[in-house]
């Protein structure tokens, strides 16, 4: 009991020197504050030292729950003391609960006291706040009074300035009152002057009236005239031009009668020269072969070619007029082929065609190119072709060459190779043009005679084709300037074309 005692006297030592570390953070205090007299009053906080030592005595006791008293050493106490540490360990588990429920009640405790506390501590700061916030009132309510007093002094100056005023407005209605006066005189004199006004601006609108009524009539006179002259005139136009349209009508009709007649007349020549060239081809074994062109002299006639008719590319660009005629076609002959210009544009069209020409050279040069060309006199390849072999030939710088008298008998034979709808080109020089009389034409040492796109024209209709086209080709003042120093209808007229290309189409 002894050693009991000693503890408890230590443990009341703890206990007293922690109550008064709690008093040193929870004093008891109060705080002066005046009130709306500006007397002091003393407000005095809640005193927690009973809570804080009821606090520390909970504390203690549940600090020794489960625990056991010490005792002097020796056998006997120690047995005594096992027995006891080993009931306080088989009690532990009854006693768990009761312990847990204390620690949170000390923990709750704990809680209060701190908010207690706070609480304490915020009625002490407003305590300190409350004596400035009075003085600073004071000063506000020192500040609006002069405030006041300066507003007060300022509208009492308004309200002598508004006397002042009111004084003046007293003497201007003095004098109003003669204004008034001269107001009804002058109002006498102003209802007069506006009634005359009035009387004078009736009589203007009258006159107006007048002479708008009068400017109206003129202008309608006017415009039945002018209406009246138009319909004279569209009336005369509808005449004229319904007379023009009978002209026209006649006309066509007449043309139209001549085309038919034309046409008739093709036909029954076509007949007859089918019948005559039938009986040639039947004979033909026995007749002589007909004279074709002069000797070619003994010359490089390609060399001759490029430097007197022109390069590749320059023929190719003139030739390309015919590719319209000429594409989709199946079966082309290209007479007097030369350097194959024609037949290369027909290759890279892909229209199967082939050339004849009687150069050997030519011809060489065509098959170095992968061209289907030979060594031929067309008067004796083309009787031995059949009768519409070919939908398509092409004949270029060719007819010139070929005495005149058989000039009709190539273009016969060439008609009767073509197929129904088959196409018949001839490029020669242009006699129209007297610059080649000057310069081009006898050039050529193999030309005989040009030949006018007329009588080539009246060939072909002999020989039953039809649709026949003429295109001028190759300016001369592309290569003769001086021609630009003409007058332009002369030039056109006698130097329009270098060349000419012909087209014609089988019936």
């Amino acid at each position: 009991m002894t050693g009991d005692h000693e503890k408890l006297a230590e443990l009341s030592a703890i206990v007293n020197a922690v109550r008064d570390r709690v008093r040193s953070r929870y004093p008891e205090a109060a705080a002066d504050a005046s009130d709306a007299s500006g007397q002091k009053i003393r407000i005095a906080v809640a005193d927690l030292m009973p809570v804080v030592h009821a606090r520390d005595a909970a504390q203690a006791r549940v600090a020794s729950i489960g625990s056991v008293n010490p005792r002097p050493g020796g056998l006997k106490n120690s047995v005594i003391q096992a027995f006891k540490k080993s009931i306080a360990r088989a009690f532990q588990w009854f006693v768990r609960g009761q312990v847990a429920f204390n620690q949170e009640s000390l923990a709750a405790t704990e809680a209060v006291l701190e908010a207690l506390n706070e609480h304490n501590r915020i009625l002490l700061s407003l305590a300190g706040q409350t004596d400035e916030q009075i003085l600073s009132v004071h000063k506000e309510l020192a500040a609006l009074n002069l405030q006041i007093d300066a507003r007060a002094a300022e509208l009492a100056s308004q309200w002598q300035q508004r006397i002042a005023a009111v004084d003046a407005l007293k003497a201007e209605a003095a004098e109003l009152k003669d204004v008034r006066t001269h107001w009804i005189e002058w109002r006498r004199g102003w209802e007069e002057r506006l009634s005359t006004n009035e009387i004078q601006f009736l009589r203007a609108a009258a006159d107006l009236q007048g002479s708008f009524q009068h400017r109206v009539g003129q202008l309608e006179a006017n415009f039945r005239d002018i209406v009246k002259a138009q319909h004279g005139d569209y009336l005369g136009a509808l005449d004229r031009t319904t007379l023009g349209i009978q002209k026209q009508l006649f006309e066509d009709f007449t043309r139209v009668r001549a085309d038919y007649d034309r046409m008739i007349h093709t036909e029954l020549r076509l007949i007859r020269q089918r019948l005559n060239a039938t009986a040639v081809t039947g004979a033909g074994s026995a007749t002589a072969p007909v004279p074709v062109a002069a000797a070619i002299p003994n010359l490089d006639y390609t060399r001759f070619a490029e430097r007197f008719r022109g390069s590749e590319d320059y023929v190719k660009g003139n030739q390309e007029i015919y590719r319209a005629y000429f594409e989709g076609r199946e079966n082309v002959l290209d007479i007097g082929c030369g350097r194959g210009e024609f037949l290369e544009m027909m290759q890279g069209m892909n229209v199967p065609a082939q050339g004849i020409d009687l150069g050997e050279e030519s011809v060489a040069q065509c098959r170095t190119k992968g061209l289907n060309a030979e060594v031929a006199d067309l008067f004796e390849f083309l009787p031995t072709q059949p009768e519409e072999e070919f939908d398509g030939i092409f004949c270029s710088q060719v007819v010139e060459h070929l005495q005149p008298e058989t000039l009709p008998a190539m273009v016969a034979l060439c008609a009767s190779r073509l197929r129904p709808g088959g196409i018949l080109a001839f490029e020669t020089p242009n006699p129209e043009c007297l610059a080649i009389f000057a310069t081009h034409f006898y050039l050529d040492p193999t030309h005989t005679r040009p030949v006018p796109h007329e009588l080539l024209a009246f060939y072909m209709e002999e020989a039953g084709l039809g649709g026949i086209q003429m295109h001028r080709l190759s300016p001369p003042i592309d290569t003769i300037p001086e021609l630009a120093e003409l007058p332009e209808n002369f030039r056109r007229r006698f130097f329009g074309s270098l060349d000419y290309a012909i087209i014609a189409r089988r019936l």
